[in-house]
Parts: C-alpha cells; sequence; structure tokens
C-alpha cells in the first residue's frame, strides 16, 4: 500500500483529534506530506475519525489530484495543496473545527499574545483569513497567502489551520491555539488582557530553540510541548 506509515498517521492522529475536541463528528482534516515522493496522504471525506482505517486515507500530489486510493479525498484537498506549495517547511496540515478557535474566526479577531505560549506558532499572533466558502479556490488562495508567513491561520466563521514540519507538531500548534482562544475568551469575559509585544514574544521564540531535549545542533523548529 502506497505510504502506510502517513496513513497509519493520518489514522491515529485523527483519533486523537477527536479525543482532544478538537473536533468532532466529521469535520476538520489533516494530511502529511512525503517530500521524496512528493506526495501527500490526508483524510477521507464524511468518515467518521473512529471509523478511517489505514486503507480509507487517500494520496494525492501536490496539485491535488488522486493517485491512490478508493474514498473520496478531504473536501479541503485543495487548501492543503496550496499550503504545501507555499509554505517549504510544511511537513503536515491539521485543520479544526475547534470551539474557541472558531469563536474568534467568526467574531473575526486574531488570537493575540495573551499568554507566551503564543509563541509556539512561531509568531506573537494568529491572523484571520477573510471567508470564502470551505472547499474553494478561493479559500485555498487566501489561506495560503497568510500561511507563507505564519504556522496557524483563523478562517473566517470556520476554523483553524495550522501547519507543522510533522504531524505532532502540527497537532501541538492545533493544541496550542485552542488552548490561547479559550485564555483570551476567558480574559475578554472579565476585562481587557494585557497583550505581549513582538519583542517580548521574540525572547520566548529565542528561548524555545534551546527548550526541552533537543540536540545541541538540532536547527528545525521546537516549542513548548507540555
Amino acid at each position: 500500500m502506497l505510504m502506510l506509515e502517513e496513513r497509519k498517521q493520518i489514522v491515529a492522529y485523527g483519533k486523537l483529534l477527536k479525543s482532544s475536541g478538537l473536533t468532532n463528528g466529521t469535520s476538520g482534516n489533516l494530511s502529511i506530506l512525503n517530500k521524496e515522493k512528493g506526495l501527500i496522504a490526508i483524510s477521507p471525506s464524511g468518515i467518521c475519525y473512529d471509523l478511517v482505517k489505514p486503507e480509507d486515507v487517500v494520496i494525492i500530489n501536490r496539485n491535488g489530484k488522486v493517485i491512490d486510493g478508493y474514498c473520496k479525498p478531504s473536501s479541503e484537498l485543495d487548501l492543503h495543496a496550496s499550503i504545501y506549495k507555499t509554505k517549504s517547511g510544511a511537513g503536515s496540515i491539521v485543520h479544526t473545527h475547534s470551539m474557541y478557535c472558531t469563536v474568534f474566526a467568526s467574531l473575526n479577531i486574531p488570537l493575540r499574545a495573551v499568554h507566551y505560549l503564543i509563541a509556539n506558532t512561531g509568531s506573537d499572533n494568529v491572523p484571520v483569513a477573510g471567508y470564502e466558502p470551505y472547499g474553494s479556490k478561493e479559500l485555498a488562495a487566501k489561506v495560503s497567502g497568510l500561511m507563507a508567513k505564519n504556522q496557524a491561520v483563523l478562517m473566517a466563521n470556520h476554523g483553524m489551520i495550522c501547519s507543522g514540519g510533522s504531524i505532532e507538531e502540527a497537532i501541538n500548534i492545533a493544541q496550542t491555539c485552542e488552548w490561547v482562544a479559550e485564555l483570551q475568551w476567558r480574559c475578554l469575559c472579565i476585562g481587557k488582557p494585557d497583550v505581549l509585544s513582538s519583542e517580548q514574544i521574540n525572547i520566548v521564540l529565542e528561548k524555545f530553540k534551546s527548550y526541552g531535549q533537543n540536540d545541541a545542533d538540532d536547527t528545525g523548529p521546537k516549542g513548548y510541548s507540555a
């Protein structure tokens, strides 16, 4: 079976998306890019994550053409393919309809640096891409344009999408976005949150480079993981 390991990861992390509350039912989608093959494993359309099997996962090329698989791929295949084209470091993409991120996406309010952990997204904010119908090329164009300089983007009246060098990193960023979104919402319920400056977040970004068990000579992306 073509890209069996990536297919297994899509199944496993799809279940994690649901069990962690980042999505529900069949909403959202996720993909993994195999850079050597130039092919993408993407979740199938309309199948509950608990029921997806490796053979249900679809393999597409960078242009969104189905290469292998009998299921219909996610309706957002153009979105995923466009991001991989514009973001060279992307190895995996996760899209969710997580509650708090979707609340701010529906208010057209970016996520701010109400906590230093937003630096896990590689920036001091998560911007909002203007509304376009789901599965449309217009949505793919708007989001991929913002993702060229960001690892996470809110999609107006829709949800959140993020990328990482690996699916583990992408899931971690998705979890960070939802946590920051909930914190921001709770702060706004009481008053006006004290937002950290870009300079303060840049210090955190620098500290993240040596966080955890990373090798001293590892220059890849690093961030906080609880």
